[in-house]
Parts: C-alpha cells; structure tokens; sequence
C-alpha cells in the first residue's frame, strides 16, 4: 500500500469530482512532496461531480474516513494516509456515495505488512 502525499489523486465514486486535498503537515515529505495523514482527506471540498438533477445532490464536501489510515507509521502523533483511503461524501443518497483514491501521488514508498 502507497503512502499518499498531497499530490494524491482523490475522487468520488462518479469519477469526476476531485477531492480537493491539502496536507497539514509538512514534516515528513516524499521526494518534497508533504504526506497526508489522519483527517486531511476530511470536510474537503469536492469539484466537478456529474451527478446532478431535480432531486440529486452532486458530491461536494467529504466526510469521515471510513478506512485506510496505516495502523503502523504515524507523524505527530497521526496515522498516515495509505492508498486505501476511503469515505462517503454528502452527495445523494447521504451516506451511500464514497470517495476513494485513484492515484497515491507518489510511486516510491509502501507500507508493507
């Protein structure tokens, strides 16, 4: 499993919205690039989600992990953002709509265990 760095790619489930992701640590990098640990995957907003109509909420903000946060590398006390990460967003049905990772950002380091 890929550590993910803010250059990671994250979308909802429709494929189009992109999770707008920011790191808040900057400590620990990969190849200058800042990894993202636990919560910064979290109320980001999400752009360009197709799912739209009359009674239909596109995916515009993400909410809670659901999983994916390594159980063995933490920064500052945070667990870090692997490959798996996933989550629902607040688009229709609530609750239902996940958003996933699509790229990690970076092809060198993996958590292996």
């Amino acid at each position: 499993m890929r550590l993910l760095t803010e250059d990671a790619v994250l979308v909802c489930k429709h494929e189009l919205g992109r999770v707008q992701v920011a790191a808040s640590q900057h400590l620990v990098t990969i190849n200058g690039r800042p990894l993202l640990v636990e919560a910064d995957p979290e109320k980001k907003s999400i752009k360009g989600c197709p799912n739209t109509g009359a009674t239909i909420k596109p995916c515009q903000l993400t909410l809670a992990v659901t999983g994916g946060y390594s159980d063995l590398l933490r920064v500052e006390g945070r667990r870090v953002c692997l490959d798996t990460v996933r989550g629902v967003t607040d688009g229709t049905p609530p609750g239902l709509v996940q958003y996933k990772v699509n790229t990690a950002g970076q092809d060198f380091v993996e958590e292996v265990g």
